[in-house]
């Protein structure tokens, strides 16, 4: 069976997808792409059904990748179901560094609410601060609800856009492509922040020898329950606009970084090991980029049942 148009050839494509890394819902979606001769190429080319736009003209990519040609709906939910079982064992692997990361980077504001008697002096003083006060399976504190958040992420998010792939729309200009795309990004962290928040807040309620080793939270429903009772439903969304702002900057400094990244990959695409430090370093400059928008959201999230909070993003920002 015919499939047309056909596919533009890859060499002539440069895609960019945002990390998703990292930071807890970077779980953007592939949206537009930009080939070598300008024109703009739908964020599902692999599959139906945003088009291709060529000048003026435009017209609906209906390509079956060649890796499911004739593949049953088993083994593709096989394949997903294996996706989403990855991404949560991906995410209990790097968790203790991931509570390390949020301690250091929350530690101001636990001082404030006197959870926490001194700053970290380094990576290695947190990590073995919190062994000593917690044991070393604390190092695993909120994983639970921050990777159930992750998988959960990318099965929503897959499931948005797959229901986009059904809509039968010949025509797709500039503005609907970034509207689609941002509607779905916003949906899916609208679903999904709540177990975000729910993991940061467990990840920073540490133990120490001035809080009689006791725990501000004692499980994902105690979070939500305090949290409810304190701020009522705006509480387990306090931060989610700069969350939005952070996704759509990584974005941008994707788009921006791509052209760069895809120049050094073709020219090293002989030298695995050279390919790897290209990808790592490109996905650092990402992370540096939005890691203040990074700190500012985790900071609001640590605010709600306190005392004070921060009147708004910018407020937040003048604040750290």
């Amino acid at each position: 069976m015919e499939h047309e148009p056909i596919h533009p050839p890859i060499s002539q494509k440069i895609h960019w997808q945002p990390d998703v890394s990292i930071r807890d819902f970077k779980y953007t979606p592939r949206m537009q792409n930009f080939r070598g001769d300008g024109a703009l190429v739908n964020w599902r080319s692999q599959s139906p059904i945003l088009p291709v736009f060529h000048g003026s003209a435009a017209s609906v990519v209906r390509p079956t990748p060649p890796a499911f040609v004739g593949a049953p709906l088993e083994n593709r939910k096989a394949s997903f179901l294996f996706d989403l079982a990855l991404v949560g064992i991906l995410r209990t692997a790097v968790a203790p560094f991931q509570r390390v990361k949020l301690l250091m980077q929350n530690q101001n504001e636990m001082i404030k609410s006197g959870r926490l008697p001194q700053p970290y002096i380094g990576i290695f003083d947190c990590f073995a601060r919190t062994i000593r006060n917690e044991g070393i399976f604390s190092l695993w504190r909120g994983n639970t609800a921050i990777a159930i958040g992750h998988v959960s992420a990318k099965a929503i998010s897959s499931t948005l856009f797959g229901y986009l792939n059904t809509l039968e729309h010949s025509q797709w200009n500039y503005v609907q492509i970034l509207a689609a795309g941002g509607l779905v990004v916003a949906a899916m962290l609208f679903l999904v922040y709540p177990f975000f928040y729910a993991g940061t807040r467990m990840v920073n309620d540490v133990k120490t020898t001035s809080n009689l080793g006791r725990r501000q939270f004692n499980g994902i429903v105690d979070v939500y329950g305090k949290t409810l009772k304190s701020d009522g439903i705006a509480g387990l969304y306090r931060g989610y606009t700069i969350s939005l702002a952070e996704i759509g900057m990584t974005t941008a400094v994707s788009a921006a970084l791509k052209p760069w990244q895809q120049f050094w990959l073709f020219h090293l695409q002989h030298n695995n090991l050279a390919m790897a430090t290209v990808e790592f370093g490109f996905h650092v400059c990402r992370n540096l980029a939005t890691y203040p928008l990074d700190t500012v959201n985790r900071r609001m999230m640590m605010s709600s049942g306190e005392a004070v909070k921060y009147k708004s993003s910018l407020n937040a920002f003048a604040q750290n």
